[in-house]
């Protein structure tokens, strides 16, 4: 067959051929996951050597700080860059204003500077949201029509991001949706000093049904009933809204943004790193690792396989990091 310059086809291009050796593939492989692209979240509670399992989310645990702090050296030595704290609020300190969020003394901010004091290059991120502290279970402050108010719960969102700050927090990552919480937030970090307190914005989060196994994890579910978030979370079905949340909170001051949840919405993850360029995180969330957990247990797939693929598909998709409670095994295994 003679040679056509003008055309590549089969035989003179073989796909194949980069394919058939363990060099070649690693030569041409496009994406790499690392421990440097993982961030583990992590569920803080009260009391002293406390260990509670979450029984929607096989081998994920509530610790105490105590033990929250060996979990943080652990990371440092599997070189994951850092962790995301999620406390569980008791019952007794909820309220329907969610003062607790920005207790100085509260659980929160207690295991912030445990950790800080324990791994002080171990980064911490702490969730800006009110969930976890109010007894209606709603990421705001609501009227009497249960509807979450968004300039009243700034107020106190801004407060709680303080008080993260101060505690030591290299990043507070505002999840609530509020409409610009992220200006409010950032020019209150200016004023205070705190200029090189990270945000990352969940900027894109969506009202989704996979994050059932966190609100039990964090006690919130019994709190929010068969209420809903869906009129301050995204609407699943919606992709160009989600790029204009992303470029609001940039223009406010977010140094990252979030997407949320992460497989089934990679689309937004690839919209946002491609028209955007901007640092772009993604949440598999408890959902998508209670689904994973239960077909490894069950034997329909194989765990160390399919938990790095799973990851390694964000990293196609655009996201410079994920946060997934696979990190600690993600890391082992890649190590």
């Amino acid at each position: 067959m003679a040679f056509n310059n003008s055309q590549r086809y089969f035989p003179e291009t073989r796909m194949r051929r980069m394919r058939a050796d363990d060099f070649s593939r690693r030569l041409m492989r496009e994406n790499r996951l690392t421990p440097d692209d993982l961030i583990y979240p992590a569920f803080v509670i009260e009391g002293q050597g406390v260990r509670e399992t979450v029984a929607s989310m096989p081998g994920v645990e509530r610790l105490s700080i105590d033990l929250m702090v060996k979990q943080a050296h652990e990371l440092v030595s599997l070189g994951i860059p850092a962790i995301a704290l999620f406390p569980v609020t008791p019952a007794e300190v909820k309220s329907e204003l969610g003062e607790e969020a920005f207790n100085p003394d509260g659980l929160a901010q207690r295991a912030v500077r445990a950790i800080k004091d324990a791994c002080p290059d171990l980064g911490v991120i702490t969730d800006v949201a009110l969930d976890p502290f109010t007894t209606h279970g709603q990421d705001g402050i609501i009227d009497e029509q249960g509807y979450v108010l968004n300039d009243r719960t700034i107020e106190t969102l801004v407060a709680q991001a303080i008080s993260h700050a101060e505690a030591g927090a290299d990043v507070v990552a505002p999840s609530d949706m509020m409409d610009g919480r992220i200006g409010y937030i950032r020019a209150m970090l200016e004023e205070q000093g705190y200029v090189n307190t990270r945000i990352m914005s969940y900027a894109a989060k969506y009202a989704s049904a996979y994050y059932g196994p966190f609100r039990d994890a964090v006690g919130s579910a019994a709190n929010l009933g068969k209420s809903n978030k869906f009129n301050y979370q995204m609407d699943p079905a919606n992709s160009d809204e989600a790029l204009h949340e992303v470029a609001l909170d940039l223009a406010e001051g977010a140094d990252m943004v979030m997407v949320k949840p992460g497989m089934p919405y990679l689309d937004i993850v690839r919209r946002v790193k491609d028209e955007l360029k901007v640092p772009v995180f993604a949440y598999q969330v408890s959902g998508e690792y209670a689904m994973h957990m239960a077909a490894f247990q069950n034997g329909w797939l194989d765990e160390r396989s399919v938990m790095l693929e799973s990851l390694l598909a964000f990293k196609r998709a655009g996201a410079d990091g994920i946060l997934t409670y696979f990190a600690v095994r993600a890391a082992q295994a890649l190590n």
